[in-house]
């Protein structure tokens, strides 16, 4: 029998991940040290390839709750991956995306059903409510819910238990999870829809820069990436933080920065050689939807991958794609367990075969599968 040696990131989580689920029934009595056995050993494994907990443990957790990201951590994430948008009275704050009412309570709020309105999201008409027409203190009234129960409805357990979390709450857990797992946990927000924030009279940037300035994180050596769909915040930026900027993409449209300006470029345009040689000027990296690394084929299959990765290192980015869960609805075909969308597929095939095309990180709803993936391929 091999014994396999678990990487760093995995042995303060050495419990299963129903047991570390459930310290979250009461999180004050997680313990606040790890256990000895095996820590020094495996504090020797050097580990390059990045774990991103996507909005958390958003697959056991509703997302961007400090009880996801917790739980992220706690099963080997290297960076939890906070959302940013921003409140009426200029915090920025941890949600999807500025409507709030998927993944809230508010709407069983009577108080604030004269809020809900419509309003242009990117150019398109998104009816509900706005986290920026709340202030902080009335978002903490508020509390979080699963945003797709049809597909999660375990996680529909927790609704109504956790509150809507500050980015500085967000850098606080960061830091105590640092000191109890004895490796660094990093953080890597996410500026959200910045065109339309900047619209709205209520820019993300500076806020960002005067909350990492503020706790000692604009530095090379901090563990901190931001990431942003849009360029022009990006290039804004890069004057401004010291630290790795990430250049986010999708498999169809375009940048809305560039929508507003004209400019005819595509995210496709961006992912060229040649688009990928100016992404290098300001940002280090680049997070590519999976499909543009390994494209579906007509039966919706795994296909063969792109040159995107190999044109993405030679022009010296870091690839770190989007987004890995377990459940069939998200998985290519040829992983599915079965027709029914919530099921649990072969995610650990899926993560092998990114793997072997080359990437350095990804981002995923199930941290825990994609240590043990990497567990295995050691």
């Amino acid at each position: 029998m091999t014994r396999t040696v678990l990487p760093r990131r995995f042995v303060p989580a050495a419990a299963s991940a129903l047991a570390v689920a459930a310290a979250f029934l009461v999180p004050q009595a997680v313990p606040t040290s790890a256990p000895d056995t095996g820590v020094q050993a495996a504090a020797k494994h050097r580990d390059d390839f990045v774990i991103v907990g996507h909005r958390g443990a958003s697959g056991y957790r509703p997302e961007h709750t400090l009880a996801s990201y917790e739980l992220a951590a706690r099963m080997g994430a290297d960076f939890i991956e906070p959302d940013l948008v921003i409140t009426r009275d200029r915090v920025l704050v941890a949600r999807h995306e500025p409507e709030i009412g998927g993944t809230t309570d508010v709407a069983a709020h009577p108080e604030f059903a004269a809020r809900k309105k419509i309003k242009q999201l990117d150019g398109v008409a998104v009816t509900g409510w706005f986290a920026e027409d709340f202030t902080l203190a009335e978002l903490r009234t508020l509390r979080a819910k699963e945003r797709i129960p049809a597909v999660r409805q375990h996680n529909t357990v927790f609704d109504g238990h956790y509150r809507v979390p500050t980015l500085q709450e967000v850098i606080d857990l960061s830091r105590r999870l640092t000191r109890e797992l004895g490796r660094p946990i990093g953080i890597y927000p996410e500026t959200k829809h910045p065109t339309y924030f900047q619209q709205q009279g209520l820019a993300l940037e500076p806020e960002l820069v005067k909350t990492l300035n503020r706790n000692g994180l604009n530095r090379p050596e901090a563990k901190v990436f931001v990431q942003s769909f849009e360029v022009s915040n990006l290039k804004a930026l890069r004057p401004q933080l010291r630290v790795p900027l990430v250049q986010l993409t999708s498999s169809s449209g375009a940048p809305y920065d560039f929508v507003v300006a004209g400019d005819k470029r595509t995210y496709a345009d961006i992912v060229s050689p040649a688009g990928l040689r100016e992404v290098a000027t300001y940002a280090k990296g680049l997070g590519p939807s999976k499909d543009q690394v390994i494209p579906l084929d007509a039966a919706g299959k795994l296909g063969q991958p792109t040159a995107l990765v190999a044109n993405a290192h030679r022009a010296g980015l870091v690839v770190h794609p989007y987004t890995f869960r377990v459940e069939n609805n998200f998985l290519p075909a040829n992983f599915d367990s079965s027709a029914v969308a919530a099921d649990s597929g072969n995610l650990f095939g899926e993560i092998a075969a990114y793997r072997k095309a080359g990437i350095d990180g990804l981002f995923t709803d199930n941290t825990d599968i994609a240590v043990a993936e990497e567990a295995e391929s050691k």
